[in-house]
């Protein structure tokens, strides 16, 4: 009875998306100006057109526009660390995580893991992986616990409570590395299309009898993925099919949805070190040219409202002793470490804790910034690694000509320098060190004066200047060594694998809650005052009109964590 219903479920969906496209495709725009074919029309080509688009966050996302942002440091440099000189830079619009990722959130992640991948019995399981790698798999993922730890404090409460306890669900996850981090994004991506194209009718519901367990659904291999990918997860009856108006059939076959259908959404990811300054600063409620020091407006830490007058503005080490302030009434907060997400006022965007309660991860290798020109003014960013979709040499016509492993992931290969000779704006796959780090980068000598050979140490974090092993993700030519500046473990702790992590923490002093304050740790590395969010590409216009789209700002007359 189930999948009878599941059928006319699906199939109703298909007659209203037919009927949509009906009234859909009926405007004067429903034919080519620039060769009079219609659009939509298989008699005519069959080349199909949505009509205009704009797209809604997904789950969690708020909308930030972008703009032109001054980025960088805003107080005294009183660490002496001169590394974030004020940088004025253009940022294309996004959208960016409400709050930080919650322990409640990774447990459902982790949870994932176990069914699919362990528990030998639960009909979700794949039979693609192994429990003995599923059991890697979930061991990869655990936060660090550990990292709660101190050789002179008592913390095994946090140790053995923290990421798994009730009590603690909504507050930031910790002990997460970058690593860790970026694999969470791709799973929420899959996690996220998966429910969009199951609610249009599309997918099948996992664990629907007519739904192969075997094939994970993740969005690369729907959109890569060949026909026994695609028949193990949807019933032929509930494909998408875009009508033509003028050539309906009852048993047209339909085909599967695309990027171009406008229901999937972009990947979650980190955000870039810029995206999440320009999210961080909320400017809706201070003039662009004054600067905001905090992302709120004023100078101070607290709050000025009448109604709140003296709160603290953020959850942050007012002192040595101070994570929490004097027990009691006038307590500064009810926090000795981190906080619920939700506790203290958002920014003017409706972003929480952008600054105190947790530091955080963005994208971007790390590398001190003291001068203006290896910097590209829009959407900087460092840590570009170019890659292609590896194809399957043995793959026959009419076969998927892309690997996919068994998690469901299209493999990628590094670009081939070969195939972009004649390319203007990159020619090598790793980028991580243009103009900073690269032997073009150098101050002084030749490279006729470079003779060393170097080597990396198991985590291929490089540790001398030339390193011609396999860990560099380029071919072993001097061309293509970029470690020339940062000799690891002898001169600098700055390496590739060195990650940016923004805003304080519930462990830090006021100055690290400026925006334009910046640390690094290395990316397999990871903290209990280090957390994460999630971003999201914004595809279009800049400028939106959708009502959810749509900041106010903050009232802070208002109760915090309202």
């Amino acid at each position: 009875m189930t999948n009878k219903n599941t059928i006319l479920l699906g199939i109703l969906s298909v007659f209203l998306l037919a009927s949509c496209s009906e009234k859909e495709f009926s405007s004067s725009r429903n034919q080519s100006s620039t060769t009079g074919w219609d659009y939509n029309n298989r008699k005519q080509g069959g080349f199909e057109v949505r009509d205009a688009f704009e797209q809604t966050p997904g789950p969690g996302l708020v909308f930030i526009e972008g703009g032109k942002l001054t980025m960088g440091r805003v107080e005294e440099d009183v660490m002496s660390d001169w590394n974030n000189i004020s940088k004025t830079v253009n940022v294309t619009s996004f959208y960016i995580d409400a709050t930080e990722v919650r322990n409640l959130d990774y447990l459902e992640y982790l949870d994932w893991i176990k069914r699919h991948y362990i528990y030998e019995n639960d009909i979700y399981r794949t039979s693609q992986v192994s429990i003995e790698d599923g059991i890697a798999i979930y061991e990869k993922a655990l936060p660090d616990t550990l990292v709660w730890r101190d050789k002179l404090g008592e913390n095994e409460m946090f140790v053995n409570n923290y990421l798994r306890h009730p009590a603690y669900r909504e507050y930031p996850v910790v002990g997460i590395s970058w690593e860790q981090a970026n694999d969470y994004c791709l799973w929420r991506t899959d996690r996220v299309n998966e429910r969009i194209l199951i609610n249009a009718g599309i997918l099948l519901e996992e664990g629907h009898a007519d739904r192969d367990p075997d094939y994970i659904f993740t969005t690369e291999a729907y959109l890569y993925g060949g026909e026994d990918y695609h028949t193990a997860i949807i019933n032929d009856q509930l494909k998408l099919r875009v009508k033509n108006k003028k050539d309906v059939k009852a048993n047209d076959e339909g085909r599967y949805a695309n990027m171009s259908d406008g229901l999937l959404l972009p990947n979650y990811r980190l955000p870039t070190e810029a995206e999440w300054e320009l999210a961080a600063l909320g400017y809706m409620g201070d003039n662009l040219e004054n600067r905001k020091i905090y992302p709120w407006k004023g100078s101070g830490v607290r709050n000025s409202s009448r109604q709140n007058q003296g709160q603290l503005l953020a959850n942050f080490k007012n002192g040595r002793g101070g994570n929490k302030g004097t027990a009691g009434k006038n307590s500064d907060d009810n926090y000795s470490l981190t906080s619920p997400v939700r506790s203290y006022w958002p920014n003017d965007y409706g972003l929480f804790d952008m600054a105190g309660n947790v530091s955080e991860w963005v994208a971007d290798v790390y590398r001190p910034i003291t001068e203006l020109t290896t910097t590209t003014d829009n959407n900087p960013y460092r840590g570009n690694v170019f890659v292609t979709k590896k194809r399957d040499s043995e793959a026959s016509p009419g076969e998927n000509p892309y690997i996919i492993d068994k998690q469901g992931r299209v493999v990628d290969t590094l670009v081939d320098p070969s195939n972009n000779i004649y390319r203007r704006n990159y020619k090598r796959s790793n980028n991580i060190n243009y103009l900073d780090g690269d032997i073009e980068s150098q101050v002084g000598g030749t490279i006729d004066d470079i003779e060393e050979n170097g080597t990396v140490d198991n985590e291929n974090i490089v540790i001398d200047k030339r390193n011609k092993s396999d860990g560099r993700n380029e071919s072993d030519t001097l061309l293509n060594n970029s470690n020339e500046m940062y000799n690891f473990g002898e001169t600098t702790l700055v390496s590739d694998r060195s990650r940016v992590y923004k805003g304080g923490s519930w462990n830090d002093r006021a100055y690290w809650l400026s925006p334009g304050a910046r640390r690094m740790l290395d990316q397999a590395r990871s903290s209990n005052t280090i957390g994460f969010r999630c971003a999201m590409d914004r595809t279009g216009a800049d400028k939106s009109d959708l009502k959810a789209n749509q900041n106010r700002g903050t009232d802070y007359s208002k109760e915090r964590g309202n």
